[in-house]
């Protein structure tokens, strides 16, 4: 028979025991991200459909995008952009066999997260 009285121990590893390694956060993060890409794309798309419809309604919509909860929503989702597409790229060299080995993966790992804030603050001033 099996020892059913097993303590309070948890019954298999959990994120509580161990510390997700970068690899997978930024896997994680890819995930989040494209999906928080396609939510902030309708509010953009909700815009343009205001734009056409009225003024009225074009003001209600300017004003939500414009007002600083919108422009956090836009800049966490242009800061989104670029991490998708520099993770992205790397993604694409692996699939040609290149940067597998594991120091190499880690210093991937940086350099995904490093384009994407340099590109999201160059983006941010230049535009």
């Amino acid at each position: 028979m099996a020892d059913v009285n097993r303590g309070n121990r948890p019954l298999s590893p959990h994120l509580q025991v161990y510390r997700l390694p970068l690899v997978a956060i930024i896997s994680i993060m890819t995930r989040i991200t494209g999906v928080g890409m396609v939510l902030s794309s309708i509010f953009v798309v909700w815009w343009f459909v205001a734009g056409a419809y009225s003024p009225d309604y074009f003001a209600t919509a300017d004003w939500l995008l414009s007002s600083w909860i919108g422009k956090l929503v836009l800049i966490v989702s242009l800061w989104a952009l670029w991490f998708h597409f520099a993770n992205g790229i790397r993604h694409f060299f692996f699939d040609l066999g290149k940067g597998l080995e594991l120091p190499s993966v880690q210093r991937s790992n940086w350099y995904v997260i490093g384009a994407s804030v340099v590109l999201t603050v160059l983006t941010l001033f230049l535009v």
